[in-house]
């Protein structure tokens, strides 16, 4: 299955706003998630990296870790999305665990879950920050969990590409293969015994 085909069934419960490419990033029509979001003082590029510090938070309350890369961002008149994709087999078996890890995560930062899919095969769950950041994770082919996050509305602004490392290879936008890289815990293909709970992240 082709990238965009990955892409469009991870988001066949979503809307999509129609998108032009231009030099490597979507840029579309400005416009909030469903359910809206405060306005911010700041800036476009100040927001997405706000938004880069939320999915790294996000990410280090995943433990064991798993590997990520940045995917394409997008922006449009005034809010950034932006997006990683983890390339660490997520078993069917042991994606309700990744989600709640990932639920209790948010809760804990003082986001509100918005809504959740309990899909066994193809899971999601979305979320809001106080400030109006929109959160969204979905599992999609293969397995494939994906990161979004939108920006509140912020001050128009050039933005530039996130700088934080990822934790593997850094592929180029598009170019993130299916999931490959194996975790002795999220990979297995057995259910987590209820006497053992999903590792947490230390506090």
């Amino acid at each position: 299955m082709k990238r965009g085909e990955r892409r469009a069934l991870r988001r066949a419960a979503a809307v999509v706003v129609p998108a032009v490419v231009l030099a490597g990033v979507i840029v579309a029509g400005c416009g909030q998630r469903s359910g809206g979001g405060a306005n911010t003082d700041m800036n476009m590029q100040e927001a997405a990296e706000r938004a880069d510090r939320m999915l790294d938070e996000t990410l280090k309350a995943v433990v064991p870790e798993v590997q990520w890369a940045h995917e394409t961002w997008t922006s449009g008149s005034c809010t950034v999305t932006r997006r990683r994709t983890v390339t660490t087999v997520i078993s069917e078996q042991r994606r309700g665990n990744f989600l709640g890890v990932i639920e209790r995560s948010w809760k804990k930062s003082g986001y509100e879950i918005t809504g959740v899919n309990r899909n066994q095969e193809m899971p999601s769950i979305f979320a809001r920050s106080p400030e109006g950041f929109q959160f969204d994770l979905t599992v999609g082919h293969q397995g494939q969990a994906f990161f979004d996050v939108t920006t509140p509305c912020a001050e128009k602004s050039d933005v530039a590409d996130p700088v934080a490392a990822p934790n593997g290879p850094r592929y180029a936008y598009g170019k993130i293969p299916t999931p490959h890289v194996h975790s002795d815990f999220w990979s297995a293909t057995t259910p987590v015994p209820p006497s053992v709970p999903s590792p947490a992240p230390p506090s």
